[in-house]
């Protein structure tokens, strides 16, 4: 008896259940819902129906995002990754744009930033703690989907193009921004320009005196990884768009020692591109 296989007939065709949760999702039965989500999906992995689970979860991660339910969406959505890693399916463009869906899908949503009467400080309190619980979610799913691209065929940091999507997320949602973390997925994308276009709008809403160490922390970064050419183009590129929007670029002995820095292993590498 021990050898017998799963019983793959007692489940349905996945799609019955797809129609039957969105259903449930359209007349506001979110939680009922997700433990739906979460239990028939499971039976999916225990018949290793890997596919028909991630349909599921997938499906299911869009429609609460879709619905503004936050938690259950991101909830639903590490497991779509865990999903993909407990079937040991591999890193390929199809999945990567599953996964993009998803991301997409979280909302993005403005903090308010004029105060007023106490009405206006509890509406600012509660934006706060949504844009926490996005970005956490968020975070959460792509980490875990960066880890598993690592695994099963992305390069060694995980996909790039991941990297670049929490990246964006991150700077876009914190209410407590954090470029340090916004640099290091950055620096293991594949967009400096649009790394660049993030740092000039950072040095417009920083304290003086920190858009210097902004930038030389991410040419640095770049170095470190043995990545000079995006770390030049970096630099070009800051500078030509601080021009192209008449803003004066950092001129500090920091900025300076990094483009002596930058041209030294310029030098060195005798790299031209």
């Amino acid at each position: 008896m021990s050898g017998e296989k799963p019983k793959r007939a007692t489940l349905p065709p996945v799609q019955e259940n797809i129609d039957k949760l969105e259903k449930a999702i359209n007349v506001g039965n979110f939680y009922g819902a997700q433990q739906m989500y979460k239990s028939i999906s499971a039976r999916y992995v225990s018949a290793q129906r890997y596919s028909e689970a991630l349909d599921l979860l997938h499906s299911g991660a869009c429609l609460q995002l879709k619905h503004g339910q936050v938690t259950c969406g991101a909830e639903l959505a590490v497991l779509f990754v865990e999903t993909l890693v407990k079937g040991k399916i591999p890193f390929d463009e199809d999945i990567l744009d599953r996964v993009r869906k998803i991301y997409k899908m979280f909302p993005q949503i403005p903090v308010p930033s004029n105060l007023g009467d106490d009405d206006d400080v509890q509406e600012l309190t509660e934006a706060l703690g949504a844009a926490k619980t996005r970005v956490e979610g968020c975070s959460s799913f792509l980490r875990a989907a960066i880890k598993w691209s690592a695994e099963f065929g992305a390069p060694r940091n995980g996909d790039p193009q991941l990297h670049v999507m929490l990246a964006e997320y991150i700077y876009s949602e914190s209410p407590e921004l954090d470029m340090a973390r916004v640099s290091y997925h950055f620096v293991r994308g594949n967009n400096p320009k649009k790394f660049a276009s993030t740092l000039v709008n950072f040095m417009g809403k920083c304290y003086p005196g920190e858009d210097d160490i902004v930038i030389a922390r991410a040419v640095l970064m770049y170095l470190s990884m043995g990545n000079l050419r995006d770390a030049n183009y970096l630099m070009d590129e800051l500078k030509r768009q601080v021009t192209s929007q008449e803003l004066d670029f950092p001129q500090s002995d920091l900025v300076q020692f990094i483009t002596f820095l930058l041209q030294t292993h310029f030098d060195a590498a005798g790299w031209k591109e």
